[in-house]
């Protein structure tokens, strides 16, 4: 198997032992599964039933992040308690998951769950001299890790320009370096607070997401993933925490996938310009929603458009009017290369087309994807 390493910026070969340690960030539940959410979570879950079919164990870990801005604005703005609204958009979520096939994951830990495990954490990055304590926060401090940039390889121009966007606060007087980031904050007066050694206050992004990786899967993970949108800051400053608090490399391979548009903008729940798995499940069948979204490349960015799902829709026919019974194994051997071909799932559909053509059945080919026919 060859993927993608956004690290090594390159495709090479993808060779973990026997059982598979992999993490991938999951959702900040403060509203419905939108495409991209789903474009995300299908791509590991291909890339978990593929290892599977080669004979791996995995353990997944995705985690649910409830303790984060965009969850306090929202539940701010709607008058209801964050852990209120952030349980019943996990639940939602996790129903999108069943119907859209994804296996279930070997856990999905809270970030509220971790709050002793964060604390330990940030300790011993201060105590290993790569965090400060400065205006009632705790900072992790860039210039002590001297491969930082090394996940995104960006400039520090673009780093600068990404920080600003993504809630770096590049501004913040409190810190030595405006590429600093916070791993413990003073907390909001309705914002949940915890006590710490240097002050009340509750965790940074980034640092929520090393605790539970270090907690659930140890020190070193062999795959990690999420939306290409988490390259710069989370996944860099992820790594540059994690392997200042242990000494360890974190990652093996890291796996991104791309970022699905709509009418010529990112589909960000920002803009407005959202595309909710439950509506679309209203009115089509989650199997073609599936095949809609694996019939693109999880590293090319696309577009929605209104005839994705009628198309969609009418292939997954074809599929299942090839009718049950065991898939000739050159079919099945095909898709199984295209997979290992940096998950080109494209080319795994379109072999599943040719074998439909050839007027055989495809159902166990149609199963490596996910889809159930």
């Amino acid at each position: 198997m060859r993927l993608y390493d956004t690290a090594r910026a390159a495709i090479v070969p993808f060779a973990p032992p026997t059982d598979v340690l992999m993490y991938v960030c999951g959702i900040t539940p403060y509203d419905a599964t939108h495409l991209g959410h789903a474009s995300t979570f299908l791509t590991y879950d291909v890339l978990i039933r593929r290892l599977i079919d080669r004979g791996h164990t995995v353990r997944c870990v995705r985690n649910v992040t409830d303790v984060d801005d965009p969850l306090f604005a929202k539940a701010r703005e709607l008058g209801v308690h964050y852990l209120d609204l952030a349980a019943g958009e996990e639940r939602r979520f996790n129903e999108d998951m069943e119907a859209l096939n994804v296996l279930p994951v070997f856990s999905a830990p809270r970030a509220s769950s971790a709050i002793p495990d964060i604390r330990k954490f940030i300790q011993v990055v201060l105590d290993n001299g790569n965090a400060y304590v400065a205006g009632g926060s705790v900072y992790f401090d860039v210039s002590t890790f001297s491969t930082f940039g090394a996940v995104s390889s960006y400039s520090h121009a673009e780093m600068m320009r990404l920080a600003a966007q993504r809630g770096g606060n590049i501004e913040d007087p409190n810190k030595r370096n405006p590429l600093d980031f916070v791993l413990w904050q003073p907390s909001a007066v309705d914002e949940p607070s915890w006590e710490t050694p240097w002050g009340p206050g509750r965790p940074g992004w980034h640092v929520e997401c090393s605790a539970l990786a270090l907690r659930e899967l140890g020190e070193h993970v062999h795959l990690h993933g999420g939306g290409a949108d988490l390259i710069f800051p989370h996944h860099e400053c992820e790594r540059a925490q994690s392997e200042s608090a242990t000494g360890t490399p974190f990652v093996d391979h890291w796996m991104h996938a791309a970022l699905i548009s709509k009418d010529g903008e990112k589909m960000s729940k920002s803009l407005g310009n959202l595309v909710f798995v439950d509506a679309l499940r209203r009115e089509w069948d989650p199997m073609a929603i599936r095949l809609g979204i694996i019939a693109h490349h999880y590293r090319t960015e696309w577009s929605w458009n209104d005839q994705l799902m009628p198309d969609a829709n009418s292939r997954l026919n074809e599929w299942r009017a090839s009718g049950g019974g065991a898939t000739n194994s050159t079919t099945l051997d095909a898709v199984r290369l295209c997979l290992d071909d940096d998950l080109d799932t494209p080319a795994a559909t379109e072999a599943i087309d040719t074998a439909c053509r050839r007027g055989e059945r495809v159902h166990d080919a149609a199963a490596l994807l996910g889809i159930a026919l």
